[in-house]
């Protein structure tokens, strides 16, 4: 990340911070009001509890015989659909032969391999938490993977410059429910480990509803005529992680992809 992008960022955060009430609080306090500037609070580190980042559409458990030594630590585990209605994502008939490609060349065609920043709203469901940081404005996002974040612009919604990994998200509150539109995407994210995929016309609309101090409900709408006949939905809750001592704990997965990304330029070892 270039630096006027990263004080860009760190004075986005202070913005946003300094209208946080108690944002040291830790977690579980039992002070933490109900509503942050007539809105309800839905500050906390949450996460979900499912498998969809591994395939979105429901799938049984698998062994991947790639990785045959690592025994039951390299296989898939079952999961249930997080698509509403018929569970099935609604493909055009050349982006279903995309994901088909995308799938058979798992990991290698994933760009979560590489360590690339995830998308919206795969950020959502990877198995890591993320934190929502709300005060009287903007609000913000930060993912554990990647160390990537999201602000979300509350005003005026603004146009994305350019396409990036993760869109431009504008949010508005809609009665109980905050509701984030996202577009201006690159088309190079994928929304799981199964090849499911979007092109850079991709919108989505994120609705997170709080049910209860520590319970969100989540549902994201994904609108894409280049890829699919038609809008479709996903939903899954969201839980709020409680522990006194809950944070957000780097996980900088760069130094992990060096190797793999760049092995093939090293210079041969000297005879």
């Amino acid at each position: 990340m270039q630096l006027h992008t990263k004080i860009a960022l760190t004075g986005a955060l202070a913005a946003v911070l300094s209208t946080v009430p108690c944002f040291g609080q830790q977690p579980g306090t039992a002070n933490r009001p109900a509503r942050i500037a007539g809105q309800p609070n839905i500050n906390g580190i949450w996460q979900a509890m499912n498998s969809a980042n591994w395939n979105l559409e429901a799938h049984s458990a698998e062994a991947l015989k790639e990785f045959w030594a690592m025994g039951s630590l390299a296989a898939i585990p079952a999961g249930q659909s997080a698509i509403e209605g018929d569970g099935k994502i609604p493909y055009l008939a050349e982006a279903l032969a995309q994901r088909d490609e995308n799938r058979a060349g798992w990991p290698k065609s994933d760009p979560e391999t590489s360590c690339y920043l995830p998308g919206i709203p795969r950020a959502t469901y990877m198995p890591f938490p993320f934190q929502i940081v709300q005060g009287g404005g903007n609000i913000l996002f930060v993912y554990t993977y990647a160390s990537a974040n999201r602000l979300v612009n509350m005003g005026e919604p603004l146009v994305p410059p350019v396409d990036t990994w993760m869109g431009q998200s504008n949010g508005r509150w809609d009665g109980e429910t905050l509701v984030v539109e996202t577009t201006g995407f690159n088309g190079m994210t994928h929304l799981d480990r199964a090849g499911n995929h979007h092109s850079s016309a991709l919108k989505v609309t994120e609705r997170f509803t709080r049910v209860s101090e520590n319970h969100l409900q989540y549902s994201a709408t994904l609108e894409d005529p280049n890829t699919y006949t038609r809008p479709w939905t996903i939903s899954m809750p969201l839980y709020r992680h409680i522990e006194p001592n809950a944070q957000i704990l780097e996980f900088k997965c760069v130094p992990f992809v060096e190797e793999l990304l760049y092995k093939d330029l090293e210079l041969p070892e000297q005879q």
